[in-house]
């Protein structure tokens, strides 16, 4: 980093950040520019934090380069303001001074998007982004647009225009609830002080299950015999409930499936096929929107079918990643030690918040 606050070169795995600590102090630096090609993905990341830690902002202008493992250390500002053209994404080499078998350079490109992701979520970054990057080889460079640095978070809205934005647009008012056919299934009374927190009949859904697969059980129990087993979206039309367990038909076959089985048509939980990392809940909102707006990571609270609210990271994720990310960021401390993945079935909408980081 030099005296105006630019950090110039190769990221490596060498490289001490205490200087860069100590120079960002004593000169009581507000924010850092960027001139490097990438390098090490891990010191980037480490400076990213460190950047994070110190509160400064990072700008980028698109007469100097940051690219690669450098748009990582891009993410660290609190607040970031970027020229269109000026962050470059591609997919991450890795190199070394050890050849690495199969196995072993597998397992480390696991372990790297694990943490990649990791940090992205840290920073208030869509992991989205992380996504586009692999589309292109080492070799190439995508440079980011103005609206794709904005869809994935990369930079932050300037002071001001996110209150500005939200006192511009109207509320929509809530959906006038249909009148559901009997027998209705809800798993709890509808608030008539706070529309969002009514849970509407559940009528109709797909099946989604870890396994890819759920019985069609004839008696709402588990031990019960299985009349019936249908894949992963599979439709069923929803007929009634007992406790926990839908009544449910799939073409002459009817019987029961239990309410974690079926992504609901009429709940908002996410897209089908994705998982959550559920980090807590609470039986209240004004607590569950306490601990998201003052959590160090984006995260969002949602209503569950028994009254209950979940929290969970913001985004969702393919199965896999969803499963690791939590194993990740549980190592880090980042979330709680009990938190997991779930397909978020019994999720009815998000309730909280939808506040920029």
């Amino acid at each position: 980093m030099t005296g105006q606050g630019q950090v110039t070169g190769d990221f490596a795995y060498q490289d001490d950040l205490s200087a860069f600590d100590a120079l960002a102090r004593s000169s009581a630096a507000v924010a850092v520019t960027f001139q490097s090609p990438g390098g090490n993905i891990q010191k980037a990341i480490d400076l990213g934090r460190l950047i994070r830690r110190l509160g400064l902002g990072t700008i980028q202008f698109r007469a100097v380069e940051c690219a690669s493992a450098c748009s990582l250390a891009f993410l660290g500002g609190v607040l970031r303001f970027a020229e269109p053209g000026s962050i470059g994404v591609h997919k991450s080499s890795f190199s070394g001074d050890l050849a690495l078998n199969t196995e072993d350079a597998v397992s480390g490109i696991q372990q790297m998007t694990a943490d990649t992701i990791t940090y992205m979520i840290e920073m208030g970054v869509d992991p989205a982004l992380l996504q586009l990057s692999l589309q292109y080889d080492s070799d190439d460079i995508r440079y980011l647009s103005k609206s794709e640095m904005e869809r994935y978070r990369v930079v932050t809205p300037a002071p001001g225009a996110a209150g500005q934005q939200a006192a511009d647009q109207t509320p929509s008012p809530p959906a006038s609830p249909q009148a559901p056919s009997p027998p209705q299934v809800a798993s709890s009374s509808p608030s008539p002080d706070n529309p969002s927190l009514a849970i509407p009949a559940a009528h109709s859904g797909r099946i989604g299950h870890r396994k890819g697969s759920a019985p069609i059980k004839a008696q709402p129990d588990g031990k019960s015999a299985s009349i019936a087993v249908l894949r992963n979206g599979s439709a069923v039309a929803i007929l009634g409930n007992s406790g926990r367990w839908y009544r449910v038909q799939s073409g002459n076959q009817v019987g029961y499936m239990h309410d974690t089985w079926v992504h609901v048509d009429q709940y908002d939980s996410g897209p089908f096929g994705q998982f959550h990392v559920q980090v807590k809940s609470f039986d209240n909102l004004a607590e569950a929107e306490s601990y998201v707006r003052s959590a160090p990571v984006p995260l969002s609270a949602y209503l569950v079918t028994n009254g209950w609210f979940a929290i969970t990271l913001r985004d969702t994720f393919a199965e896999p990643m969803a499963k690791s990310l939590a194993d990740e960021m549980k190592a880090r401390g980042a979330i709680p030690t009990d938190a997991y993945s779930t397909n978020g079935n019994t999720y009815v909408r998000k309730v909280c918040c939808n506040q920029v980081p």
